[in-house]
């Protein structure tokens, strides 16, 4: 064989490991554990090699790299933000978090990469909360367990093609209950 019939292949192996490379890893060092602050609610994270979604994953590849995590903080404040009442506070923080679907290797080598979702995969996440209210006094606090057994049924307002439409449908109940509830 010649030096020629190598030179394609391995020129296409070292571009998808350049690009594999440039996806971020949320387990670095450096990787971020809170979304900058600004405005009146501020999200951080726990480690989340302690994530479910991390530690049972078929596919640790996808579940470390990506922006699933920061996606899904920034959703979490948008969407409180646009539910908290004036000049009430919330601090939240995730403490884990399992995405809707999971990897099912068995499938063969052409769905090793494909997250299969199926009722039996719901989402879950958990906060720990810290809400106030305008004059700066606590309402409540403590640790809030999410899940949405029933994911699959119904329709959903967020986009279809979002791969973390579920997760958003779930904090969105979430917050309306927990907003309504503190504001009674």
């Amino acid at each position: 064989m010649n030096i020629k019939s190598f030179a394609l292949p391995l020129a296409l192996a070292l571009a998808a490991a350049g690009c594999a490379s440039t996806s971020p890893n949320m387990l670095a060092a450096d990787a971020p554990r809170a979304l900058p602050e600004s405005g009146p609610v501020n999200v951080q994270w726990n480690d989340p090699a302690t994530f479910a979604e991390l530690r049972y994953s078929r596919n640790h590849y996808d579940a470390e790299h990506g922006r699933w995590l920061t996606d899904l903080a920034k959703y979490l404040r948008k969407s409180a933000e646009a539910q908290l009442p004036a000049g009430e506070r919330l601090e939240l923080t995730i403490t884990d978090v399992d995405r809707a679907g999971d990897f099912e290797p068995w499938h063969g080598l052409r769905y090793q990469d494909t997250r299969i979702v199926r009722d039996i995969y719901p989402p879950r996440m958990t906060l720990q909360v810290r809400h106030f209210d305008a004059s700066g006094a606590l309402v409540s606090e403590g640790e809030r367990k999410l899940s949405d057994p029933a994911f699959m049924l119904g329709s959903s307002p967020i986009n279809e093609s979002d791969s973390l439409r579920y997760e958003k449908r779930m904090i969105d109940s979430w917050l309306r209950r927990e907003l309504d509830t503190a504001a009674r």
